[in-house]
């Protein structure tokens, strides 16, 4: 895929330059000093030759046909550029000039124009207004970027042409090894996707690296990003996430889902690794890129300073990393090598008189200890430690069975064995911490490639009670579904109700609490009060018909103080249930990546910690469980401090029946059940409230 883009044989660059100062002419300067094996063909009506390549002054006047069009011409002349690329045969073209949608409206219908002209051709615009392409295998710097980093299999996509300037800058000056680099700007035809696609089909690419400001295929991203980290890391570190799209929100769910929780459900249900700065977007690509994936999340660390191997110890209970001591069979062993002083725990601390060789005998060892994943080499510049020797030795001794990593911190007296590190594969971080991060980055990749096949249930439902329900609201064009009707839905969908019936005055409340049997809640039903205890609109554990009659009337006087102008429907009667944990349980449309499934615990922890976790549906059985261990809160679930644990599967079934409501129905925007009551084992979990709001109603 993207052949003629990536690799190709023949490239044309509409709009070269003789000019130094002149973009068309570091088109020309980085692909004749790369050494570009292809044919370049310079478009120039002046100029006979430009860096001794032969000139054509229009590209009908070139013999042959071209592969690729690099188009670096005034915005007024792009149109005719690209219609003369077309007919003289190039598949993909690259329009690096600006001045398009980024300038304003005038520009995005200029832009919207070259893009139907190629798709009217089948050829492919990547751009406008964007750096080019870089292809180190290929010999080819299809950019204006005056820095070429060695071949390496890191690829880059990139929105940002000024970031990959940085990149390549940053990646030459420290030696490290890309294989592509792609920037591709407005991405009015070419996007993110079709680049993740491409890269992991392509063989020299083994990890992706992606800077990201917005995503415009959610549904096709999420389905090329899962098979692509299926096979290949991709690492994605994603800007210009706020929460503006959560201002309008009406419930829990949409108050605290915005664009970023989005992306991150995304990124979790597809595999991608999320980098959260620049830093990190490099030193997970570089752990991927060099080291083997790990079989768990056990880590020994080798220190020769006790400071720094108690931070990198630090860091790694931090990030739910395992600090695993060694068994007695090991530390024996350790003991015959080291010196009386040393530590044979975790972290092994060799002390700071190591030389070379006491790291090497420490490391030969756990590297064969089966209890241990992966291994952290940390040391600080004292006098034995000779950073340079220490690199070499430690590459000679690895066997690549588990990932290393190393910080060798400090500045000048480390600096040659950081070179060195990098020149034999193995990553260095200057700091503990970093190099924990990215092991962390390692361990969740492995789990995500070793998780089980997705298996989503299906359940048995009464769709044509739901559709009546919704179809009701739609001709009625209210978008608001109050809790009787959200109720009557998730019953349809096997959720336990309790008895209740809406009643319009006090008398026909108190004849239902006789009906269905005491104690009974009585809440107010109105399309206008969401939030129905900020209005006084509920009173629990009514005990006899005085109560409810009381209390019905004493509701609709304080409600009708307190919202003059609410419609009152009247109060709903419902049969009190058992006592339990109160959980928030809801769904959230995301308008790129469509249903958003929520779980939290109620009260304070949603209300004031917010700890919740969000997972894009449809999920499976393990996803549901996943959801419930992603909460802070999750211990007092299990039963901490001497208490039951609650039912949670009760709690795992029920996402996974919102999940299946939400795919069924696109019309529900917003789903609340707050609470969601779940108890022991052998209790009957209940949903004693819900709401929803529909899109498009009146549409």
């Amino acid at each position: 895929m993207l052949e003629t883009l990536l690799y190709p044989q023949t490239v044309a660059v509409v709009g070269a330059s003789r000019n130094p100062e002149k973009v068309g002419y570091a088109f020309m300067h980085n692909l004749t000093r790369c050494g570009f094996k292809g044919t370049l063909v310079p478009i120039n009506l002046e100029a006979p030759e430009i860096l001794g390549v032969k000139c054509y002054k229009s590209l009908e006047e070139y013999p042959g046909k071209i592969d690729l069009s690099v188009i670096v011409v005034g915005s007024k002349w792009v149109k005719d550029a690209i219609q003369s690329s077309i007919k003289a045969g190039a598949k993909t073209i690259i329009v690096i000039t600006a001045g398009f949608k980024e300038v304003g409206a005038k520009g995005a219908e200029a832009e919207k124009e070259l893009v139907e002209l190629c798709k009217a051709s089948g050829v492919r615009m990547m751009g406008p207004n964007c750096l080019g392409v870089l292809n180190t295998h290929h010999a080819m710097n299809a950019t204006f970027a005056p820095s070429v980093p060695p071949p390496g299999q890191i690829s880059v996509i990139s929105q940002s042409g000024a970031l990959c300037v940085a990149i390549l800058d940053w990646a030459a000056s420290q030696r490290l090894g890309l294989g592509k680099v792609i920037s591709f700007g407005n991405k009015a035809d070419l996007n993110e996707v079709d680049f993740i696609q491409a890269l992991a089909e392509d063989k020299e690419t083994r990890v992706i690296a992606g800077y990201l400001e917005s995503i415009k295929e959610g549904d096709k991203f999420l389905r090329v990003a899962e098979q692509a980290a299926g096979v290949k890391p991709v690492v994605i570190l994603k800007v210009g996430v706020t929460q503006a799209g959560a201002k309008a929100a009406s419930s829990h769910t949409g108050s605290l889902a915005g664009a970023d929780i989005a992306y991150g459900a995304a990124f979790k249900r597809s595999g991608v690794i999320r980098a959260e700065n620049f830093e990190a977007l490099f030193d997970y690509a570089l752990a991927f890129a060099t080291q083997p994936l790990p079989a768990g999340d056990r880590v020994a660390v080798i220190t020769n300073a006790g400071g720094p191997g108690i931070m990198a110890a630090d860091a790694a209970e931090s990030v739910g990393l395992k600090m695993v001591a060694p068994s007695e069979a090991v530390k024996e062993r350790l003991r015959a090598v080291l010196p009386p002083t040393a530590a044979v725990g975790n972290p092994v601390d060799v002390i700071g008189d190591a030389e070379p060789e006491r790291y090497i005998k420490a490391f030969e060892i756990l590297q064969e200890d089966d209890t241990i994943d992966a291994i952290i080499v940390v040391a600080t510049p004292q006098n034995m430690t000779r950073p340079l020797e220490l690199a070499e030795r430690l590459a000679a001794a690895n066997k690549g069975k588990k990932p290393l990593l190393t910080a060798l911190m400090g500045g000048e007296e480390v600096a040659a064995g950081k070179a060195r590190l990098m020149d034999l594969g193995i990553p260095n971080y200057p700091a503990p911490d970093r190099a924990v991060a990215a092991l962390r980055a390692m361990v969740d990749y492995a789990a995500w490639r070793g998780r089980p096949p997705r298996i989503v249930n299906r359940f048995p439902v009464n769709r044509r009670r739901v559709d009546r329900v919704i179809q009701w609201h739609i001709r009625s064009e209210v978008e608001r579904v109050g809790e009787v009707e959200a109720k009557e839905i998730l019953r349809a969908y096997d959720f336990k109700i309790l008895g209740g019936a809406l009643a319009q005055d006090a008398a026909e409340a108190v004849e239902i609490a006789d009906r269905i049997g005491y104690p009974v809640v009585l809440k107010i039903t109105s399309p206008d009060i969401v939030h129905k205890s900020d209005f006084g609109g509920v009173r629990v554990n009514l005990a006899n018909a005085e109560q409810v009659r009381d209390a019905f009337d004493l509701m609709m006087l304080r409600v009708q103080r307190r919202a003059p102008n609410a419609f009152i429907r009247g109060a709903y009667v419902e049969k009190m249930g058992h006592r339990g944990r109160e959980v928030i349980l809801g769904m959230t449309r995301d308008p790129q990546f469509g249903p958003m499934l929520m779980f939290g615990l109620g009260g304070i922890f949603v209300e004031v910690m917010k700890d919740v976790t969000f997972y894009l549906a449809p999920i499976t059985q393990e996803e549901a469980m996943h959801m419930l261990m992603g909460t802070r809160s999750y211990a007092l679930l299990k039963g901490a401090r001497g208490q039951a644990p609650v039912d949670l599967m009760a709690i795992a079934s029920a996402l996974q029946r919102i999940s299946q409501l939400a795919t069924d129905y696109p019309e529900i925007k917003e789903l609340d059940i707050n609470p969601f009551i779940v108890g022991e084992v052998g209790t009957e979990a209940y949903a004693a409230d819900a709401r929803m709001t529909l899109a498009k109603v009146g549409n």
